[in-house]
This record gives C-alpha cells, structure tokens and sequence, in this order.
C-alpha cells in the first residue's frame, strides 16, 4: 500500500505564499492522477487541485489563480503552491489519488497520510 507524506505547511500571513510537498512509497505513482485535497474545522474534506498523468490539471473555484499543482514523477512527489494565501485557506491539507481529476472514492483512494496544516493569519 502506498504510503503519503505530506509537508510543508506553516503559519504565514495573509498574502503570502507556501509550497507543500507530499512524497509517495510505491512503484505505480506516475500511472495515477493525483490531487491536493484540505479539511478546515467543522467543514468536509475537498479537492483544491489535481494533475492527470498527462500533465492536465484542474482547480476549485477558490483558488484559481493562486495555487499551482505540479508533479515530478521520478521523485514520486507532487506539489502544490499557494500564492496570495487568504485566512479561508486555512486548513490540513492531504495528498491522494485524483482519478479522472476527481475526488477519490473510498476503494480509488490510497490509505491518507497526517496531513500539513496550512494557517493563514495576521
């Protein structure tokens, strides 16, 4: 099972800009479509960001303009920077399979890892 590793977050104030990393154990990283995924208190986990095999990518709404998701296949890492960061961006952000560069399912997604908390205040 692949095993996911996020870092990267931080406290930083409004305006300002974080790269988050999250690492992957396994063999089959590059045959997946992958995506950033955050959990703010009291709120439902969603798909921020994803990237398809091929390089393709999609955002939410809220952060179009402003987060870049990218890939390095041969490091087995993804990563996701966040410029112009806004407090409503708080949140743990997590790494997962983004099938069809959409939420994963429950059998589609691999075990979660612990996250990076992103905390956006003056």
């Amino acid at each position: 099972q692949v095993q996911l590793v996020e870092s990267g977050g931080g406290l930083v104030q409004p305006g300002g800009s974080l790269r988050l990393s999250c690492a992957a154990s396994g063999s089959f990283f590059s045959i997946y479509g992958l995506g950033w995924y955050r959990q703010a208190p009291g709120k439902q986990r969603e798909l921020v960001a994803a990237i398809s095999v091929s390089g393709r990518t999609t955002y939410v709404d809220s952060v179009k303009g402003r987060f870049t998701i990218s890939r390095d296949n041969a490091k087995n890492t993804v990563y996701l920077q966040m410029n112009s960061l806004k407090p409503e961006d708080t949140a743990v952000y997590y790494c997962n399979t983004a099938p069809s560069l959409k939420y994963c399912a429950a059998t589609m997604c691999w075990n979660w890892g612990q996250g990076t908390q992103v905390t956006v205040s003056s």
